[in-house]
Parts: C-alpha cells; sequence; structure tokens
C-alpha cells in the first residue's frame, strides 16, 4: 500500500447501521456516516444545533473545558447566524481578488524553492506549516512577519504529544488574540482586527468577545485543516508522479483534481451537533442534549454517491463532497484554502520534477470503533527540479 493512501475504516458500520458511536470524554457522540444522512443532519440546524449553551460542545474532541470564548459564526444558529455571516463572507472571498493571487503566489514559491533548495525536507513542519501560516497572514491582512510567531507555536495549537487537549497550548492563542485586539483597539489599522472591531452586526457594534471568537475560529479551524491538505497533497503526488505529470499536461483539470483531493483527504474527520429534541438518526434513537456527528470523512467515501469512492480521480465529473461543511455552516475558508492548494498545485507542476518520500509516521485518530488515519505527524520528503 503506498504511503499517501487513506483508507475508510467507516464502510461496513456506514453499510450496514449508517452510524457509529464514539465516547468523547464521557460526552458521548452518535457518529453519522451516511453521505445522504450527513447532510440531510447538517441541514437541520433546528434540530442539530451549533450554537448551544456549552461552548466548545460541538467540537470533537469537545472544548468546553479549555476554551469560554465561542466561535463565530461557527457556533451561531440563524437567525442571528446571517448577520455575521454577511459581515464576514466579503472579507473571506478575498482570496479571489488577483492582488491576494499574486501574494499567495509569492509565498508559495518561496516554501517551494525552499524546500528544492534543501532537497529533503520533513513536510509538516518544515513545509506545511510555514505555508499555512504565511497563507494566513494574507487572509488577516497583517505583516509577513508575525506568521513567524505562529511557526514557533508548532502544528497544535490545542494538543501536545501526551494529552488532546491542553488548556495551556490553548490559552497561548487566546492571550495573543487578546494583544492583538487591544493593540488594534489603539491604533486601528486595514487588518481583520480593526475591520471586525469598526463593524455592526444585528445593529450594535461588535464586541471586543465577538471579534475574538472570530479570530479564534479563522486561527484554529484553518490550521491543522489546511496542514492536512497540503501534507497529503505532497504525499500523494510523491507516490504518484504520473499525476504531477497530468496536470502539467492538462491543466484544464486543475480545479477538478483540487476537489477531489479535498474529498479523498477530507482533512476535518467530524463535527458534532447538540441535539434539540429526542429524535431518530439512521433508525436510531437520539435524546435531547445529546450530541451526534456529521462524519465528512465517511460521506466522502460513501459508494452510492461516489463511483470508486477509494481511488483519487483526478477528473471526477460529478463530486458532491461534503468536506468543506454542507448546509448553513459550511465552511468559511473554504476559498481561502482552495487558493492555496490551487496555487501550491500550479507551483509544483512548473518548479517539481518528482518527490519521494524517504520515511513517515501516521497521524491516527482515535475514533473508538474506528481508527482513521487523518495524515502524517511527520513525513520526510525529497524533491527533485524540474
Amino acid at each position: 500500500m503506498k504511503k499517501s493512501t487513506l483508507s475508510d475504516p467507516f464502510k461496513e458500520a456506514r453499510e450496514g447501521k449508517g452510524f457509529g458511536e464514539m465516547n468523547d470524554q464521557n460526552d458521548p457522540v452518535v457518529m453519522v456516516l451516511g453521505h445522504k444522512d450527513v447532510r440531510k443532519c447538517a441541514h437541520n440546524w433546528k434540530t442539530f444545533q451549533s450554537g448551544g449553551e456549552e461552548v466548545g460542545r460541538i467540537v470533537i474532541p469537545s472544548e468546553v473545558h479549555i476554551r469560554e470564548t465561542r466561535q463565530i459564526p461557527f457556533e451561531v444558529d440563524p437567525p442571528e447566524h446571517k448577520g455575521y455571516r454577511d459581515l464576514l463572507d466579503p472579507w473571506f472571498k478575498r482570496p479571489l481578488e488577483d492582488a491576494y493571487q499574486a501574494q499567495l503566489t509569492d509565498i508559495i514559491n518561496g516554501v517551494v524553492d525552499e524546500a528544492l533548495e534543501k532537497g529533503s525536507l520533513e513536510v509538516v513542519e518544515e513545509f506545511s506549516l510555514k505555508l499555512q501560516s504565511r497563507a494566513l497572514t494574507l487572509l488577516l491582512n497583517i505583516p509577513y512577519e508575525e506568521s513567524e510567531l505562529w511557526i514557533s507555536w508548532g502544528t497544535h495549537v490545542f494538543r501536545s504529544e501526551d494529552t488532546a487537549l491542553d488548556a495551556d497550548k490553548a490559552n497561548i492563542l487566546y492571550d495573543y488574540i487578546d494583544a492583538q485586539i487591544d493593540k488594534a483597539i489603539a491604533n486601528p489599522g486595514d487588518d481583520l482586527y480593526s475591520v471586525l472591531l469598526a463593524s455592526e452586526v444585528h445593529g450594535k457594534k461588535m464586541t471586543k468577545e465577538e471579534v475574538k471568537g472570530v479570530l479564534v475560529l479563522t486561527f484554529a479551524g484553518g490550521r491543522d485543516t489546511v496542514i492536512n491538505a497540503v501534507t497529503n497533497s505532497i504525499a500523494y503526488f510523491a507516490d504518484h508522479p504520473a499525476s504531477l505529470q497530468r496536470l502539467r499536461d492538462e491543466p484544464e483539470i486543475m480545479n477538478t483534481a483540487i476537489e477531489e483531493l479535498i474529498r479523498y483527504f477530507s482533512p476535518l474527520t467530524q463535527m458534532g451537533r447538540v441535539v434539540t429534541e429526542d429524535t431518530q438518526v439512521c433508525e436510531h434513537a437520539v435524546k435531547a442534549q445529546s450530541r451526534i456527528s456529521m462524519c465528512w470523512a465517511a460521506a466522502n467515501r460513501d459508494e452510492r454517491v461516489f463511483e470508486n469512492a477509494n481511488e483519487v480521480v483526478l477528473d471526477r465529473k460529478v463530486n458532491p463532497h461534503v468536506a468543506f461543511g454542507f448546509g448553513t455552516h459550511n465552511c468559511l475558508g473554504a476559498t481561502h484554502a482552495r487558493q492555496i492548494m490551487k496555487v501550491l498545485l500550479t507551483t509544483l507542476t512548473q518548479k517539481v520534477k518528482s518527490m519521494e518520500i524517504l520515511g513517515c509516521k501516521e497521524n491516527i485518530e482515535d475514533l473508538d470503533e474506528f481508527e482513521r488515519k487523518v495524515g502524517f505527524d511527520s513525513i520526510q520528503v525529497k524533491f527533485n527540479k524540474l
């Protein structure tokens, strides 16, 4: 089996009962696995709620014990959700602008050039984390140099080696964001902090806590996911040099290929919801105030929807993947992530002849009855110039 392969541990349960079960810090979760069922639950925000009383409970593993700030608009339901989303959507669509793409291209060219100069490197820390952090300065519209601090935090904001959740590490991020908000209050600029502080939602100026909620989501939600997508893509093209050559020869399939890689890798395995009333999922009874999760990774391998679901088909014609979520809470950062992937793959086709995996340590998520490879804790890759 090639190193870049991500198998589907959910197949048997998805095709049988349609759901799985896991215990998350003594707060059980019913995992919805089928594509149709996942989309149905994601669409039904009244029964399966994001904005419950307990902040952090919809994330798996739950963050109830490590944060009190509500992530916005992620943990807000309609009708309040729309006000935040209408404010934020234009800012998060900026990656479609030519000037933004030119700066992103410079950043990614720099990361790829560094890799080619070194010859071989550990991709997670020395390539993907750098790329993600440097690109984030564009999204926040702040100086590029700030990325060096974020890179120094390491790959996981909330996790350390021996625990799934680490409040001390989380507080590094929260304290940093508090300080940046205070700085923007004292000296407003054209960065995201300042823009939000000057904005109104629902007829009122945004509070510091609301601004912090947007920034916590922007930092935490787009970190591991982008790192996973970039690292897994490097591994895939190292394992499949003919696919990299195909993108060189057929640049017209680039966008289709990006959607397929995102479907196959599903950088975020699942996202939870809190049940507001006694109901059923997949004919399984779930109680009010319990939790379900929509398992994006399982839905994206549903063979009732995706032919050859466990293969990367770069020119897949129909691809209704849910890797960026579905419904009201689809991913705010999806445009930024897609542009990162597009510039990265284009740059690889222009500069890199081939890549070789020299060694790796897989990142395996323990989901009780399932174990899912989500990517790599480390992977050493040799880059060969075109």
